[in-house]
C-alpha cells in the first residue's frame, strides 16, 4: 500500500467497474478485444490508475480499478469510455460499420470493494463461466 500516495495522503480506492456496448450487442470480439485491453490499460496509467483485474466479455467489460482519490469515478469511467469509443470509431468505423462515436451505452455500475476484494477478483475470473451457464440455462424459454 505504500505505493500508492499522494502528497498528503495514502490511498487504497478500489472499484469493481461495469458497462456494456451499446444496445448490449455483441462487439468485444477478435482483435478489437485485445486492443481495447491495451487501451483501457495505457488510458488507465494516464491518470495515474491500475487496472488490478478485468475481463471483456462480447457484450459488456467487467474491471476491478484502482483510482487515485484526487479523481472522481464518474470522470475516469468517461475518460475511458469516451477514450475507447473514439479509438474504435477512427480505427474500425468503416470496416464494421459503427455509426459515428456511439460505441459505449450511457451508463454504468460501480460498486467499492473494500475488504470483498477477493470476493470480485473471483467473480471476474468465473464472470466467463457463469454467462456461458446462464445463456443455457434459459434456451427453452420462450422469450416474449
Amino acid at each position: 500500500m505504500d505505493e500508492n500516495h499522494l502528497s498528503h495522503s495514502t490511498w487504497d480506492c478500489k472499484y469493481h467497474v461495469v458497462f456494456g456496448s451499446k444496445c448490449r450487442t455483441k462487439r468485444l470480439y477478435g482483435d478489437l478485444r485485445t486492443e481495447l485491453r491495451d487501451q483501457f490499460v495505457k488510458l488507465a496509467s494516464q491518470k495515474g490508475c491500475h487496472i488490478e483485474e478485468g475481463h471483456l466479455m462480447p457484450d459488456h467489460v467487467h474491471m476491478l480499478i484502482s483510482i487515485p482519490p484526487k479523481y472522481s469515478v464518474a470522470h475516469i469511467v468517461g475518460f475511458l469510455k469516451g477514450k475507447t469509443a473514439l479509438y474504435v470509431a477512427n480505427r474500425y468505423a468503416k470496416k464494421r460499420r459503427y455509426k459515428g462515436y456511439h460505441f459505449w451505452a450511457r451508463g454504468y455500475f460501480v460498486s467499492t470493494t473494500g475488504y470483498n476484494e477477493q470476493v470480485v477478483r473471483r467473480y471476474i475470473r468465473n464472470q466467463e463461466k457463469q454467462d456461458k451457464a446462464s445463456d443455457f440455462a434459459d434456451m427453452f424459454k420462450p422469450s416474449y
